[in-house]
């Protein structure tokens, strides 16, 4: 009877043993990944984090973020961190669906759609920039200008910024307030 009940106990934890050592991934790299999205956007991970960091954290944010969103993508995770490189061009929302290079070629994509036009450098009301995804199949986006505000600062020249990406038929669209200050050579997320 104990020869059995050890036999039981024993077969059970072999078999907890292998069940741990097949488990997915994703699994297994959750906690490194987790880490290196805490450390670049702040412990609520991809959901909106606290102040920006300078230019050391972009710096170190973009190579963590990089590094993290690789293994990311090896496995089988879809959600990204932000590299620190694009947030004053990239809502949080849409940075944590796209890998890295997707990211740039958002970035990209709003720097185009606000430029504005020659002998009128403001963005253009309706003026939109799409991309696709150069990584992944599926993944694509537009960034389209929505709106001008009035200024609360003088000379200051906010808009409105509609992003819409689609992953795997899944649509997400954010809003982003850019604002650029006199002098300044382009738009960027305003706090």
């Amino acid at each position: 009877m104990i020869h059995k009940s050890l036999h039981r106990t024993g077969i059970c934890a072999s078999l907890a043993a292998v069940l741990a050592l097949a488990a997915p991934a994703q699994a297994q790299f959750g906690n490194i990944i987790n880490r290196a999205r805490e450390a670049v956007t702040g412990s609520d991970g991809c959901g909106e984090s606290g102040g920006r960091s300078g230019a050391g954290g972009r710096f170190l944010g973009g190579i963590a973020g990089r590094t993290a969103g690789s293994a990311a993508s090896r496995a089988g995770v879809t959600q990204f961190v932000p590299l620190g490189e694009y947030t004053d061009q990239l809502s949080t929302t849409i940075a944590c669906q796209l890998d890295p290079q997707e990211q740039k070629q958002a970035a990209d994509a709003t720097v185009e759609a606000t430029r504005g036009t020659e002998g009128d450098d403001r963005a253009q009301i309706g003026a939109s920039s799409q991309w696709t995804s150069d990584t992944r199949e599926g993944v694509s986006g537009t960034s389209t200008v929505s709106s001008r505000e009035r200024s609360q600062t003088a000379g200051t020249d906010c808009i409105t910024v509609t992003d819409v990406i689609i992953v795997s038929g899944e649509e997400t669209r954010a809003d982003k307030r850019m604002c650029r200050a006199p002098g300044s050579a382009r738009y960027s997320i305003a706090a």
